[in-house]
């Protein structure tokens, strides 16, 4: 079934449905881009699908709440679904088509098969605190990319462990499609743009750039050839005592998230509470 009206991007259900559009564009030798998503889109999202359109002739964007990825104490039902204004927002960006399945579409079988992520990837960061959060993420991923079959996937580098799994997973598993990170999003005081700000009260709000602030403190720290430890200290401590409880705060090789190693991409990446927001943001070191 396809919904469809002035200014917004139709909405595909059906699965059959899907992959004869996409067909059709291919036999007019259009090249496809996919932009998965779980809705309440903001600017961020957005810019993901401009990416998408710069380098394809059809933008298929995903809106699935996908519930594999979220642990038994996360927010998934209290997830935000805004489905309406989505379309219009991507209708505005100029989006082909809204790919939004139900549940029993992309998970047809109960105790389906499951993608399970190598530990050294998905067991250290947000993976340690999210419990096969990465598995559910490159399970429905994996579907996605069966279901859509693009030419290429454009992700947020804000998340950037997931960036990695997913470019990991394309790679071991030879899918043609390839994978691309977009520069992280941001509002005007440097905070990364996520549905989960909204979660933020207006003092914590005032807070929350301070996480960024932190991260490009220690960019320079780090250029400067200060100590590694001590740099970190000062960091954690200035997120603390601005009322944030950090999870971790790490420096380490952009390409398998193991140590840096010179001459190597390097990442620094953090993650934090704030109120009831679980903040992440992430910046590259030059190495």
């Amino acid at each position: 079934m396809t919904e469809q009206s002035p200014g917004k991007t139709p909405a595909v259900t059906c699965l059959d449905e899907l992959r004869a559009r996409v067909r059709c564009w291919r036999d007019a030798g259009e090249r496809v881009a996919l932009v998965p998503t779980m809705g309440n889109l903001h600017a961020g999202h957005l810019a993901l699908v401009d990416a998408a359109r710069r380098q394809a002739d059809r933008v298929v964007v995903s809106i699935f709440v996908n519930p594999t990825q979220f642990g038994p104490n996360e927010d998934f039902d209290a997830y935000p679904r805004t489905l309406e204004q989505d379309l219009q927002a991507l209708g505005q960006a100029g989006c082909d088509m809204a790919w939004c399945p139900e549940r029993q579409v992309m998970y047809p079988l109960d105790g389906g098969f499951m993608v399970k992520v190598p530990a050294g990837l998905a067991d250290t960061l947000c993976g340690r605190y999210r419990p096969g959060h990465f598995d559910g993420v490159a399970s429905v991923v994996l579907r996605l990319f069966n279901q859509v079959q693009p030419d290429l996937a454009v992700f947020g580098e804000k998340d950037f462990q997931q960036l990695l799994i997913l470019r990991w997973l394309a790679r071991d598993l030879s899918l043609p499609i390839e994978v691309h990170g977009h520069p992280t999003q941001r509002d005007h005081d440097g905070l990364a743009l996520s549905s989960r700000n909204q979660y933020l009260s207006d003092s914590e709000r005032a807070k929350a750039p301070l996480l960024h602030r932190c991260l490009c403190d220690l960019v320079e720290g780090l250029k400067a050839g200060r100590d590694w430890s001590s740099l970190k200290d000062t960091a954690l401590s200035a997120l603390e005592k601005a009322g944030l409880k950090p999870q971790y705060l790490v420096w380490c090789s952009a390409e398998d998230l193991g140590p840096p190693r010179p001459g190597s991409p390097q990442r620094l990446l953090v993650a934090a509470w704030l109120g009831k927001a679980r903040l992440i943001d992430n910046l590259p070191v030059d190495p």
